[in-house]
């Protein structure tokens, strides 16, 4: 085979090349220590900025071009300040931060690192997170009246800003994580969750509906992507859910809540997640722990709506024959599952979220090679493109974590923080579920215009303070914000989830939409309730109480779901849908007094819907 040598083949070359070098590299700082900050931080934005720089394009004219003489000129300027920092280590140590006047070049090469970082963001991204850091900027320097030269020592010369916890996030744990995904995909582990949900459901009633609930569980626990998990999961699932009779705006729906839950489902959630731990101080198992129960609630949710939609359809499922025997997948991929179970035992013998994900990494292939089945995809190439992929799909975190550090970096140095949080405790008047809301809605429209961790992060500096004072114990009020900002992906009108699943599907985009916040609706209420009870996350409380609280929301969450598309034992009629929605809403607030009356408006729609199955076969109130 002749090696392609224009411009466009040695490029392409060169990416896989930096790619990876960039994984090789964060493996091993994993297995023999991190580097000092500054050093790590700096050469993870580096490694991004020089992708982003050389395969991402400046404008929509130029899309799938080389790079030009503007874009080299873009990547040095980029790699300047950062090699500037490692060669003047001493000197950024040494000086006292805040007090210590900046030098021209400190000034110089400095703006020149928020400029490229914005323009890097803007290539990656698009719009949304650049303008806001802009408007951040604008603010502490024209309205908080910052001074320029102590706004560029806390955004280029310290690790609070730029190169502060969100970058840091991303190198130390979204990199591996994002690896091992990459990982899993070129062993074939996606077409494991595919047959593996459609073994055990495929036959039930909209079956395919709940194949893509249950394998977008699965694969969205290791892409941390709604959108990557819809682009999988979806040209299989969503006709096959056409094909046994649902909408196609319905079958998108289905698709983009299942693809969005993955970043809020164990074992291996979001981006975010990592954030969030790191922001609490906390190891990331217990977020784990804490996300559990309402990752759990959110798939009953949506496993509820489909079921009940399908019911109400009077929709089959597939035939046996045409389904994977689970026996077999099991026996042919079942290995596959392997590295994840590494990758928990690792990190519940007390060794650190990344250690686990590097092992479970470095298993993915070995374990590929067991069996005939999956041995195919054990190759030199495919170990290769696997580790450039994962470098290419990190790229994005690291740039908006980046982008991310520049508005944090203003929060903190102008106050802006406690002056929001004063806003939204006295647009609340100390009622807690007002404050809730604005920061649900915050979240949403935040959430609209960039991923869910950079919106996660100004969350967390703007809002969740906010909510803590009201008296929310601080994982509720961190668990709440990362929800509405993963949610945000199914909310219109912006929803990428949603976009990318009504492409497929051939659909309208807002009557996908709509069947997306109608499908995920009571998965909306699950923050409201671990906020109002801790016990969701596993927090306080006997095991007994969380135990029951847990079957309590449950089982809130299904007639609440059964409400909303009008079916529970049989089709339901307007009266019924009203009081299963409230007996719903009763159930799952922590209440003793609120259950009973939950159970006794459940029991009078059970009781009639029973006496009505009497009368009629179950599909003759399909309509």
């Amino acid at each position: 085979m002749t090696m392609d040598l224009s411009h466009g083949g040695i490029l392409r070359l060169v990416g896989i090349v930096i790619g990876v070098l960039m994984s090789l590299y964060h493996m091993w700082a994993i297995a023999f220590g991190t580097p000092e900050a500054v050093y790590f931080r700096g050469t993870h934005l580096l490694f991004a900025l020089t992708l982003v720089f050389l395969f991402y394009d400046r404008s929509a004219k130029r899309a799938g071009r080389p790079p030009d003489a503007i874009d080299y000129g873009m990547l040095v300027l980029s790699a300047a300040p950062i090699l500037y920092l490692f060669f003047n280590y001493d000197y950024i140590v040494n000086r006292i931060y805040y007090i210590d006047d900046l030098s021209t070049a400190d000034m110089v090469l400095g703006a020149i690192m928020v400029v490229a970082v914005i323009e890097g963001t803007r290539r990656a991204l698009g719009w949304a997170l650049p303008i806001t850091a802009i408007v951040f900027l604008v603010y502490g320097l024209f309205i908080a009246k910052l001074e320029p030269m102590r706004l560029m020592d806390q955004l280029f010369m310290t690790t609070e800003g730029i190169f502060g916890i969100p970058l840091s996030v991303s190198a130390a744990y979204v990199l591996i994580f994002v690896l091992f995904g990459s990982f899993m995909e070129r062993t074939g582990t996606g077409q494991l969750f595919m047959d593996f949900a459609m073994s055990l459901t495929g036959h039930t009633a909209g079956g395919p509906g709940k194949v893509s609930v249950v394998s977008s569980s699965l694969f969205g626990t290791i892409s941390g992507s709604a959108v990557a998990n819809v682009m999988v999961d979806g040209p299989i699932a969503i006709p096959l859910m056409k094909r046994t009779g649902f909408p196609p705006h319905f079958a998108a729906g289905v698709e983009a809540t299942a693809s969005t839950g993955g970043q809020i489902m164990p074992p291996i959630m979001g981006a975010a997640a990592f954030v969030m731990a790191e922001f609490l101080a906390v190891g990331y198992g217990q977020v784990i722990i804490w996300a559990l129960i309402p990752s759990i609630l959110y798939y009953v949710a949506c496993f509820g709506a489909v079921h009940f939609e399908a019911k109400r359809r009077g929709l089959v499922g597939l035939p046996r024959s045409e389904l994977p025997v689970f026996s077999r997948v099991m026996a042919e991929r079942g290995h596959l599952f392997l590295p994840v179970v590494a990758i928990l035992a690792v990190m519940y013998s007390g060794y650190s979220a990344p250690m686990a994900a590097l092992v479970g990494t470095l298993l993915c292939f070995p374990v590929a090679a067991l069996r005939p089945s999956t041995r195919g995809n054990v190759t030199w190439k495919n170990v290769m493109e696997a580790m450039a992929d994962g470098a290419r799909n990190a790229v994005t975190v690291a740039l908006a974590c980046a982008c991310a550090g520049i508005i944090i970096g203003v929060v903190m140095l102008s106050g802006l923080g406690i002056v929001f949080t004063q806003l939204v405790v006295g647009l609340a008047q100390d009622w807690l579920l007002v404050a809730l809301f604005l920061t649900m809605a915050a979240g949403i429209v935040l959430g609209m215009g960039m991923p869910t961790t950079p919106a996660y992060i100004v969350m967390t500096a703007l809002l969740v303070p906010a909510i803590i004072k009201l008296g929310v114990i601080p994982p509720a009020a961190h668990m709440f914000a990362l929800y509405f900002a993963v949610l945000s992906a199914i909310t219109p009108p912006v929803a990428l989830a949603v976009f990318a699943a009504a492409g497929i599907a051939k659909s309208d985009i807002w009557k996908s939409g709509l069947a997306a916040v109608k499908i995920g609706a009571a998965g909306f209420i699950v923050p409201f309730m671990f906020v109002y009870e801790p016990a969701l996350l596993m927090i306080g409380d006997s095991w007994l109480w969380i135990v029951w609280r847990f079957v309590c929301a449950v089982a809130g969450i299904l007639l609440f779901a059964g409400g909303l598309h009008g079916y529970f034992l049989t089709w339901a009629s307007l009266w019924q849908r009203v009081l299963l929605a409230a007996g719903g809403f009763a159930l799952v607030f922590p209440s003793v007094w609120s259950d009973v009356t939950g159970a006794v408006l459940a029991g009078v729609v059970l009781a009639a819907q029973w006496l009505a199955r009497q009368r009629t076969p179950a599909t003759a109130g399909a309509r």
